[in-house]
């Protein structure tokens, strides 16, 4: 990924936008009787973000109504979360995301690790703040209470966002990587801190660095190391923050594929990702699906989902050009 390659999103601004007459049309589509879902599509998988929050503006001043609180009222299942996820601002958004996979009963793991090991220093920042905004909650609090181990230490430690960024010293990449290879070797409370300081707190480019150095050391992969070594929600995390600092599409790739093949489509994680990256890498994701698993996105989103919801999410894949 540090060889130039050109990362881009599936949705951009709309030309000639018209915030007002979108406006206008939403209200038609929401206020009659039932529901012009089609058009619905049409209007908020077409724009990007930051247009369809002057949307909702110009829908509350023609209407005096919470274009959000409509669409929650009249749609329903998986369609309305892909609708109501496309209104929230992208920190807003991963804040709701978290603080619905610590409420209730249960934790989802995934949902943390997808988020929290993916994420820059300044979405970090700006998704703590969005979490406290929108719950009066300290989002580092919620995870140390609602997770545990040293996997809560290390979400702990990525919550903070102070990894380096563009910080290289290739002459302590071959310490670094003698750190974990030795961590991977004696497995002790005082090691799993080691590792996952280096994980959490070194920027992108050294650690680039420093698994090439740990294979020439070890003679083995850096993730299959941590296979063999860990287990469990740590592992988990630990092996996503590898892959995200290799290939970060190609790291929410295998994680739509999992989540579409291994888990029976597995509806919050599909719909979490397409949104999230639809305007940051989501075109990029879509060429690394296809390059490892042979088939399209469109293909095996279009195969396990149906409706209106499916035609949301196609629209938001943006299509099966070039056949990916």
């Amino acid at each position: 990924m540090f060889c130039g390659d050109y990362v881009q999103g599936t949705i951009f601004p709309a030309p000639s936008f018209n915030p007002m007459m979108d406006a206008q049309m939403l209200g038609g589509a929401l206020q009659g009787f039932g529901c012009d879902k089609d058009l619905l599509i049409d209007i908020l998988t077409q724009r990007c973000n930051a247009q369809r929050l002057v949307i909702a503006e110009a829908y509350l001043s023609t209407f005096g109504r919470d274009l959000v609180s409509d669409l929650k009222e009249k749609l329903s299942d998986h369609f309305k979360e892909v609708m109501v996820g496309l209104m929230y601002p992208p920190p807003s958004y991963d804040a709701h995301e978290l603080w619905h996979a610590m409420k209730g009963a249960g934790t989802d793991e995934n949902c943390l690790i997808d988020i929290l090991a993916s994420r820059t220093n300044g979405e970090i920042f700006q998704m703590r703040e969005a979490y406290y905004l929108q719950y009066s909650r300290d989002l580092q609090e919620d995870i140390y209470s609602e997770t545990s181990g040293h996997f809560r230490d290390t979400l702990v430690n990525l919550v903070q966002g102070t990894r380096e960024e563009g910080y290289t010293d290739p002459a302590t990449a071959a310490q670094d990587a003698m750190v974990l290879w030795e961590t991977c070797q004696q497995r002790t409370g005082e090691h799993k801190t080691l590792l996952q300081m280096i994980l959490c707190n070194k920027s992108y480019q050294q650690l680039w660095l420093v698994f090439q150095e740990f294979q020439t050391i070890s003679g083995q992969d850096i993730v299959d190391a941590i296979n063999e070594c860990y287990d469990g929600s740590f592992q988990e995390l630990l092996v996503a923050i590898v892959l995200c600092v290799r290939d970060k599409p190609a790291y929410f790739a295998y994680r739509l594929y999992s989540a579409i093949h291994d888990f029976g489509f597995h509806n919050k994680t599909v719909i979490r990702i397409l949104i999230a990256r639809s305007e940051i890498d989501l075109m990029t994701i879509r060429k690394r699906y296809k390059e490892r698993y042979g088939k399209s996105l469109f293909h095996d989103i279009k195969h396990f989902a149906s409706g209106h919801y499916e035609k949301a999410l196609l629209a938001i894949c943006a299509g099966d050009a070039d056949g990916y």
